[in-house]
């Protein structure tokens, strides 16, 4: 599992200055990061990837929508991008059978779509797509198993967690599907304003990272955090390293 860091936790730090931030990411020790509003940012992560020593290998970017999926797969090819990650859908499209089924089949459709660029589309949770029940399963698993080979799935195991999942057993569950993981802490409140560095929190970390082990990549990530960003990624860092 190569380490990689989610930029949407230096948003601010970004908004100020792009390319001063992507560096100080790959000075913290980061040769890939995980990008967001890819078709916005595209010019800046290509400037990015020529200016430093850094990969883009997953990005977020919505498009599960009517747009035309066209703009967004010339920024993934631009920016280089293997897995191209939508990072929220509707919630209540996720409550019942119709939903899902409606959901899959259009990761389906982009999955043909971006299969002739060399391009993975996968799908990333929040709680609700794990707390919402369809039998005995939750809507997350209800979906993997409608999903063709080349879609994947990054698991946010954070929210997994709040959601109420067992976040080893569920990544047991979803087995190869899982090519990505979002890997954070804290105290499990739907609040994001609790979470900490990793190994700072109750996220049960040891199985998490076992059940891991297989991933791609294991992207630190905080919605929020009180303390200094920069810190905080970096003690992440550290706990990662210190583990693998």
């Amino acid at each position: 599992m190569q380490i990689s860091v989610q930029m949407y936790s230096v948003r601010d730090a970004l908004a100020e200055d792009y390319q001063g931030t992507v560096g100080r990411l790959v000075e913290l020790g980061f040769a890939v990061a995980e990008p967001f509003a890819l078709l916005e940012r595209r010019d800046d992560l290509v400037k990015a990837r020529d200016s430093f020593e850094i990969a883009f290998p997953s990005a977020h970017q919505s498009f599960l929508g009517d747009d035309d999926f066209t703009p967004v797969l010339e920024a993934a090819k631009a920016v280089g991008v293997t897995y191209l990650v939508d990072p929220f859908w509707n919630p209540e499209e996720w409550k019942d059978e119709a939903g899902v089924a409606s959901i899959a089949r259009r990761l389906n459709q982009r999955a043909q779509q971006a299969a002739a660029e060399g391009i993975r589309v996968g799908y990333h949770n929040h709680a609700f797509e794990v707390s919402s029940r369809i039998g005995d399963r939750s809507a997350l698993e209800v979906l993997a198993e409608q999903l063709d080979p080349e879609v994947v799935l990054e698991v946010d195991t954070y929210w997994a967690a709040v959601g109420g999942a067992d976040v080893p057993a569920l990544l047991s569950t979803l087995g190869d599907r899982v090519r990505l993981v979002h890997l954070k802490d804290g105290d499990l409140a739907e609040d994001p304003a609790g979470q900490l560095p990793l190994g700072e929190g109750r996220m049960p970390l040891p199985g998490t990272l076992a059940a891991s082990a297989g991933v791609d990549y294991g992207v630190i990530e905080f919605d929020q955090y009180a303390g200094d960003m920069f810190d905080g990624i970096a003690t992440s860092l550290t706990y990662l390293r210190d583990r693998a």
